[in-house]
C-alpha cells in the first residue's frame, strides 16, 4: 500500500508499517503487540510527557507475566475455535491394508515424469498397485515396477 509503481520505496517504509502494525489490536488477544511486549501503549510522539515515577522491577515484570498469562489463554481458545471449523470438514483418513489396489498422485512426482511434453497433460494418478505393507496410518509401500525410478 505504501510502494509506488516501481516498488523502489519500500525500504523506507518499513518503520512506519512496524509501527502501524504494532499498533493495531490483535483478533485473537485483543491487546496491542506491543503493548504485549512492553506493557504500556507506544507513543505517537505527540502527546505530552508526563513526570511520573518509574515502577519497581518486581512489579513491572510481574505485569508482564500476568499479560502474558492473558495473552496465552487468549490464544488456546482462538486456536480451540479453529481447530472446532476445520473439524468440521475434516473427513477421517482411509485406513489401508496389505494387498489394497490403490492410485498413485503424481503431483510430487514431477521430475520423475520426464518423458511428458506437457505437464498439464500429464495423469494426475497413475497405477494400480498394490500395497506392499502399512508402515503407518498415511504410509505405505507400494508394489511398484522396477522401470518406475522412484522410492516405493
Amino acid at each position: 500500500m505504501f510502494v509506488d509503481h516501481r516498488q523502489e520505496q519500500w525500504p523506507g517504509w518499513l518503520g512506519t508499517m512496524e509501527f502501524a502494525y504494532n499498533n493495531k489490536r490483535h483478533t485473537a488477544t485483543q491487546m496491542l503487540p506491543f503493548e504485549a511486549n512492553y506493557s504500556l501503549s507506544p507513543r505517537m510522539g505527540f502527546e505530552e510527557r508526563r513526570g511520573k515515577r518509574y515502577e519497581a522491577a518486581e512489579e513491572f515484570v510481574e505485569r508482564i507475566r500476568q499479560i502474558q498469562k492473558e495473552m496465552k489463554a487468549a490464544l488456546r481458545k482462538a486456536q480451540e475455535e479453529m481447530r472446532k471449523y476445520v473439524d468440521r470438514k475434516r473427513r477421517k483418513a482411509m485406513e489401508y491394508k496389505v494387498e489394497d489396489i490403490v492410485l498413485l498422485s503424481t503431483k510430487e512426482l514431477k521430475w520423475h515424469i520426464k518423458e511428458r511434453r506437457s505437464e498439464k497433460l500429464t495423469e494426475q494418478f497413475v497405477g494400480p498397485y498394490k500395497v506392499k505393507k502399512v508402515i503407518l496410518a498415511n504410509a505405505v509401500e507400494l508394489d511398484l515396477l522396477p522401470t518406475v525410478n522412484i522410492h516405493s
